[in-house]
């Protein structure tokens, strides 16, 4: 058998119905390679194992639910990777899907961490905490919109697929979960770099009390800064928008 581990945050799924759920999103878009975050007691597994003719390896930190799943399903020996996934390689070439459910933990690594693959993650199906999921999928004007729901939507479009009972988790978690869905833009936000994005968002929003003309000052030349838009915060402003202003940043 194997011991939960409140270290890792682990909360096992264990309905059924909800591991279909997850299994059938999953497998509503046409992939050959599949990544499995945290497998844990092989919950999902299972149902991945029975996808034919794909590519599918799975990323799993503990040591001990590695020995148990490749006990319990002998066909994962070549197909795990026993490394927190935070720290691993790309797993494939080419393009492939992530699903999971991700530990609660570090659910917003692991976002950050499939943003360094985007141009080959054709599709993310995660289960993460509730207030995480929303905060993903949350649009300009709204108190939770802030880095995270930027930087996942200006390369992903993201969809709210449906909230998981604290009871269909063993242990149950003390808070709400949801399942959301990623899919890979097919257009790409007009950038002068993303690194200017990026650094343009996380500082626009590290004061996010404060109208953007002081949040993000030394960024821009005065002149620039006149402009309408400074006078609003950063969660007023749309993706669009932060992309376009990337082209009025200060050069070195």
């Amino acid at each position: 058998m194997y011991r939960l581990k409140k270290s890792l945050g682990q909360h096992f799924l264990h309905d059924e119905n909800i591991c279909r759920k997850i299994v059938e999103a999953v497998k509503q878009n046409p992939f050959q390679q599949l990544l499995e975050v945290g497998p844990g007691a092989g919950a999902l597994t299972k149902y991945f194992l029975e996808i034919p003719e794909i590519n599918f390896k799975a990323v799993e930190l503990d040591g001990e639910k590695v020995v148990y799943l490749i006990k319990k399903y002998p066909s994962l020996q070549s197909k795990i990777i026993h490394q927190s996934f935070l720290d691993i390689e790309k797993p494939f070439e080419g393009g492939f899907t992530v699903a999971g459910n991700f530990p609660y933990n570090i659910s917003s690594q692991i976002l950050f961490k499939i943003l360094e693959w985007k141009d080959d993650v054709q599709s993310v199906i995660g289960m993460f905490q509730k207030e995480v999921a929303q905060r993903i999928v949350a649009k300009e004007g709204n108190k939770i919109y802030g880095v995270l729901s930027i930087l996942v939507q200006a390369f992903f479009d993201v969809e709210y697929l449906f909230e998981v009972n604290e009871n269909s988790f063993m242990p149950p978690p003390k808070v709400k979960s949801a399942v959301i869905r990623l899919m890979s833009k097919p257009d790409r936000l007009k950038l002068s770099s993303e690194k200017d994005f990026f650094d343009l968002v996380k500082t626009a929003f590290n004061q996010r009390r404060k109208t953007l003309r002081n949040a993000v000052k030394k960024m821009f030349v005065e002149e620039i800064l006149k402009k309408e838009i400074f006078s609003r915060r950063a969660e007023q402003l749309s993706i669009k928008d932060f992309a376009q202003l990337t082209f009025d940043m200060k050069r070195p």
